[in-house]
């Protein structure tokens, strides 16, 4: 698909969307594994199945939904993804990414990515939400590759600050107030869907990563070329340190994102007023 038909489609989805509703969103919401509970704090909500939007992908990850959802959050128009797409669903990065360039097409301003992620700091522990400070793109892959549309961001995008010092340091007080635990850390993102080995955990923590897993990379890096600020909070679900070694299942992952994800959930609640 060449960039001309790529846009038509981005565009051909997003006024499908805003034929649905009169509000204008200026915030999205990226829910990941076990994260759908904030989608239950939204007022006067229109959920509209990714299956009815044009173009959409189809999301197959256990505990994503597949909906896009409108409504009001503390009185504020916002977008919630309720179920992403990856990498290893076999789509192609701009697939992947679809989602983030339709949100761009609608106006979205500031992009809250969540996910759930093993943890490869020895120090870090299960079940405490982590802020994202940085990441390491280790997918092999960009979504970005291709042709340029310069409506869209810069050929060759600044990674600086991809993950907003501000909302960075809005979300330690959110926390802080809350009384809620929380660490801060670089994200790896790789392709999957196997989890890593002893060897490959080790390699990670010699870059300087602290979390590990299959999602938010791609979307942060079109979400910045799309000049958004970004907040990234992730949910540690697993040890990924070869000393502390468990068997870990998907659904054991899913069942500590639903309880980290209400306090993830508390604290992305707190911040909807500054945004």
């Amino acid at each position: 698909m060449d960039i001309e038909q790529y846009v038509s489609k981005v565009r051909e989805a997003a006024k499908y969307i805003q034929e649905k509703t009169t509000k204008k969103p200026r915030i999205a919401i990226v829910l990941g594994s076990g994260l759908g509970k904030i989608s239950q704090n939204l007022e006067d909500a229109l959920a509209i199945p990714y299956s009815d939007i044009p173009n959409f992908p189809r999301s197959t990850a256990p505990g994503h939904k597949g909906e896009l959802m409108i409504g009001s959050l503390k009185g504020k128009d916002t977008l919630l993804m309720n179920g992403r797409f990856h990498y290893y669903e076999g789509y192609t990065m701009k697939e992947v990414t679809f989602p983030i360039r339709v949100m761009q097409e609608l106006g979205i301003e500031t992009l809250v990515l969540t996910n759930a992620a093993g943890t490869l700091n020895p120090d870090f522990e299960v079940g405490v939400p982590c802020i994202i400070t940085d990441h390491i793109n280790f997918f092999g892959d960009n979504p970005l590759i291709g042709p340029n549309f310069d409506d869209w961001g810069p050929r060759f995008p600044d990674m600086t600050e991809v993950y907003s010092k501000s909302l960075v340091q809005e979300a330690f007080k959110s926390a802080k107030k809350l009384n809620i635990r929380v660490y801060s850390g670089v994200y790896l993102g790789l392709s999957g869907p196997t989890f890593e080995t002893p060897a490959e955990m080790a390699m990670m923590r010699n870059f300087g990563a602290d979390l590990v897993g299959m999602s938010t990379v791609p979307e942060a890096i079109v979400a910045k070329h799309a000049g958004m600020e970004i907040l990234g909070i992730t949910a540690i679900t697993d040890k990924a340190v070869p000393e502390q070694l468990k068997e870990v299942s998907a659904e054991e992952v899913l069942k500590i994102a639903e309880k980290t994800g209400e306090n993830i959930a508390e604290i992305i609640m707190d911040l909807v007023d500054i945004f």
